[in-house]
């Protein structure tokens, strides 16, 4: 019996993701050999994103939609202003339904389609098949080894065969060379793709030992056939943006878009509660202050969360922590910050 909402948003773990029911027939794998999931804990090994996973309070839009890309196997597009918790959110449904630590690719100017799906270092496995020839080691064996000389990336490691979705945050796509989104569709659409450097050997060499992305030299490698990897449970896709750029219509489409805002009200409320505690009268009143303080420009939430734990922590004076809190929530903008100067006190505190 299939479950709605399989992400629920409360923060507690769960086993709903094997109640996901099956995928649209245009969007079903069959990848093998089928791998176990990895561990579940508690999505990642760092405190801090733990702890972002943990407090995570996510709006009834945001969960409507997290539970589309998951029921619809396709990539969910988060954009909006930062720190409205675009990324953490990643974190949060990998926490909840137990996908296993988050594979993240972090997006510059001059990240490429090959950087998230492998490394290869060529130079070295010619120097190891240099020395495997003097050793005598006979024609027709793969003597440099490749599997110690390639590493998977984490799009590589997220298309694997798991038998249950992995979590791939690809944060601030918008930052990407114009043909990175375009790359993407067809390996994104398609849930496989191939190494080249193993196609090629795979007529003597048909499988190779591959350490997939965060493992250390420890772990047990994943082994790839044929140099061709597809995916059996579609990983769940995270792509960030901040709104600086539009993408291309095809891939738009292929995605479902959730566009978060900076929380407001009891929203905003939740959010001090689950970082910091209940929050005190004076907590209340930061708070009122930043809500009217954002309507002059941009603010996120992470500098109220800040000001609030200085404020609470450092036992200044009431003048000195008022005085503390406006240094530590500027304007984003420049031009906002301007803007909301030349109001006077409309916006000051």
């Amino acid at each position: 019996m299939s479950l709605w909402p399989v992400y629920t948003g409360s923060g507690e773990p769960h086993d709903g993701i094997e109640q996901l029911p099956p995928p649209p027939p245009w969007r079903a794998f069959d990848g093998g050999p089928v791998l176990p999931p990895p561990p579940a804990g508690g999505g990642t090994a760092s405190p801090d994103r733990a702890h972002r996973a943990r407090t995570y309070r996510a709006t009834p839009e945001c969960v409507q939609l997290v539970n589309a890309a998951l029921y619809l196997r396709r990539p969910l597009l988060v954009t909006g202003p930062p720190g409205s918790g675009k990324s953490s959110l990643a974190y949060a449904v990998a926490r909840e339904l137990g996908l296993g630590p988050v594979l993240r690719w972090n997006i510059t100017s001059r990240s490429t389609l090959h950087d998230g799906l492998y490394q290869y270092d060529p130079l070295s496995r010619l120097y190891a098949a240099g020395r495997a020839h003097g050793a005598g080691v006979p024609d027709g064996v793969d003597r440099a080894g490749i599997g110690d000389h390639l590493r998977l990336g984490p799009l590589g490691t997220a298309l694997l065969p798991y038998a249950r979705p992995r979590a791939l945050l690809i944060d601030e796509i918008d930052k990407s060379d114009l043909d990175l989104p375009n790359d993407l569709l067809n390996v994104l659409e398609e849930g496989q793709y191939e190494i080249p450097e193993l196609v090629r050997i795979a007529r003597h060499t048909p499988t190779a030992a591959l350490l997939p992305d965060g493992a250390d030299g420890t772990a047990e490698p994943v082994t790839v056939e044929h140099g061709r990897v597809r995916c059996r449970a579609f990983p769940f896709v995270v792509l960030t943006s901040n709104g600086e750029r539009e993408f291309p219509p095809a891939f738009l489409r292929r995605c479902v878009a959730l566009r978060l805002r900076q929380p407001h009200g009891e929203h905003l409320e939740e959010i001090v509660r689950a970082h910091l505690g209940e929050p005190d009268a004076y907590a209340h009143e930061l708070i009122d202050r930043f809500l009217q303080r954002g309507s002059g420009g941009e603010l996120a939430t992470d500098q109220l969360l800040n000001a609030l734990y200085l404020t609470g922590a450092a036992g200044l004076t009431a003048s000195s922590r008022d005085d503390l809190a406006a240094l530590l929530m500027p304007y984003l903008s420049a031009d906002a910050g301007g803007a909301a100067a030349d109001q006077g006190s409309d916006a000051a505190f």
